[in-house]
C-alpha cells in the first residue's frame, strides 16, 4: 500500500551528495561492467549491507562509502550516468529545483600523487568529473523537468584539494556549478587548522561563488561559529549544535542564516540524541530561516518523505510549515536574482499564495 505523501506539492532541495544517491541497480551494473568486486550480488542484499536502519557515528556512516564508491569512481560513462539518474530520481519525488554536491577528486578517484599528476588508466581528471556531472544533470534537466544545480565539496581531510575546487567553480559557474561547500568529517580538526581551506573560501568570495559549510553536524557550536565568521558561509549544513551556543544562534537568526537540516541523516548519524528535542523543532518555533533535506537517501534508505514523514508526524509540522520552509529554500537558494524569483513564483502559484502574502511566513 502507498503511503500518502506528507507533503504533495512542489518542493525544494538544497541538500543532497550525488555519491550517496544512486540507484542500486546503477552500482551493480558497473561492478559488473568493470570487474570491480561489490559486497553483494543483488539489489536487496547491497541496500542490507549499504543501508542504515540504526544509529551509526558519523565516522562510521563514512566508512558505508567504501563499499560502493569503487564501482563508479573513475569512469566516464558511469558518473554521467548517475548524475542524469538522480535528477529522474527527484523529479519523482516532486522537486522543481535541487543543489546537489559533490567532491570532483573524489568522483575521479583521484589521490595524492607526485606534481605533475599523472592519471592512472581509467582515472579522470577532476575537470572532466564536473564537465561530465554537468552534462547528465543539463540532459536530466531537459527530460524530467527539474532544475537542477550543483556544488562543488572540498574535503576536510584534503586541504590540498580546495584550491583547485574553487576553481572548478569559478570555471562552470555558469554551468549548473553555483556554488562551494566543505565536507566530510568534522571531528578531524577545524577548518581553521587548514590553510587550503581557508585561502580557497577567500578566493570563493573574492570571485562571487556562494558558499556553504558543514558544521555542527557531530562537531559543535563553535565549528558553526568558524564556519560563518572564517569562512564566510552564507549557508550552513546541518547546525543542529548552534541552538547550544544561545549567542550565536541569536546572531545567525538576526542574519538570517539558512540551516540545510536533513532530519532523518541526523538520527542515523547519532548527530541528534533523540531523547533530547531536535534543533529542527527550535527553528520551527522561532521561525528560523531552513529546509528539509534527504543528505544521503541511499544510505538512509529514504525519499525527502521520509524526512517530511518524521517531522509530520514526531514534531507536529503542518502543511504551513512545509510550505514556509521551502519558500525559505527558494530564497535562500545560490541561483542569480532572475531565476530565484521565477522559482519563487512557481512555489507561490503552487501553494495558492501571493508573494505578498507570502511576507508573513519569513522572518
Amino acid at each position: 500500500m502507498t503511503q500518502t505523501p506528507a507533503f504533495d506539492k512542489p518542493k525544494v532541495e538544497l541538500h543532497v551528495h550525488l555519491d550517496g544517491a544512486i540507484k542500486p541497480e546503477t552500482i551493480l551494473y558497473y561492478g559488473k561492467k568493470r570487474g570491480v568486486t561489490l559486497p553483494a550480488d543483488t539489489v536487496e542484499e547491497l541496500q542490507e549491507i549499504i543501508g542504515m536502519d540504526e544509529p551509526l557515528s558519523l565516522p562510521g556512516f563514512l566508512t558505508k562509502f567504501n563499499y560502493y564508491m569503487p564501482a563508479i569512481v573513475g569512469c566516464r560513462e558511469a558518473i554521467k550516468r548517475i548524475a542524469y539518474e538522480f535528477v529522474e530520481m527527484k523529479a519523482k519525488e516532486g522537486m522543481v529545483y535541487v543543489e546537489v554536491r559533490y567532491s570532483p577528486h573524489l568522483l575521479a578517484n583521484f589521490k595524492v600523487k607526485p606534481i605533475p599528476w599523472n592519471q592512472a588508466e581509467g582515472d579522470l581528471t577532476p575537470d572532466e568529473v564536473v564537465q561530465l556531472v554537468n552534462q547528465g544533470l543539463q540532459e536530466g534537466e531537459r527530460d524530467f523537468g527539474v532544475k537542477m544545480r550543483s556544488i562543488l565539496c572540498c574535503m576536510r581531510h584534503e586541504p590540498n584539494w580546495s584550491p583547485e575546487v574553487v576553481e572548478l567553480c569559478k570555471k562552470y559557474q555558469q554551468q549548473t556549478v553555483v556554488g562551494i561547500d566543505l565536507a566530510g568529517d568534522e571531528t578531524i580538526q577545524g577548518s581553521s587548522h587548514f590553510p587550503g581551506h581557508l585561502k580557497a573560501y577567500e578566493e570563493a568570495v573574492r570571485s562571487g561563488i556562494h558558499r556553504t559549510v558543514h558544521a555542527g553536524e557531530a562537531g559543535s557550536a563553535e565549528m558553526v561559529k568558524e564556519a560563518v565568521d572564517m569562512l564566510k558561509a552564507e549557508r550552513i549544513g546541518h547546525g543542529y549544535h548552534t541552538v547550544e551556543d544561545e549567542a550565536l544562534y541569536s546572531r545567525l537568526r538576526e542574519r538570517n542564516m539558512h540551516f540545510e537540516v536533513c532530519p532523518w541523516s541526523s538520527y542515523l548519524t547519532g548527530s541528534w540524541n533523540p531523547d533530547t528535542e531536535h534543533a529542527v523543532v527550535r527553528f520551527k518555533n522561532d521561525r528560523a530561516n531552513y529546509s528539509l533535506n534527504t543528505d544521503d537517501p541511499l544510505i538512509f534508505k529514504s525519499t525527502i518523505d521520509t524526512d517530511y514523514q518524521m517531522t509530520k508526524r514526531d514534531m507536529g509540522f503542518t502543511e504551513e510549515e512545509f510550505k514556509r520552509l521551502n519558500i525559505n529554500a527558494a530564497k535562500s537558494s545560490f541561483l542569480p536574482e532572475d531565476e530565484k524569483k521565477e522559482l519563487l513564483d512557481l512555489l507561490y502559484k503552487a501553494y495558492g499564495m501571493t508573494p505578498s502574502a507570502s511576507a508573513g511566513q519569513q522572518l
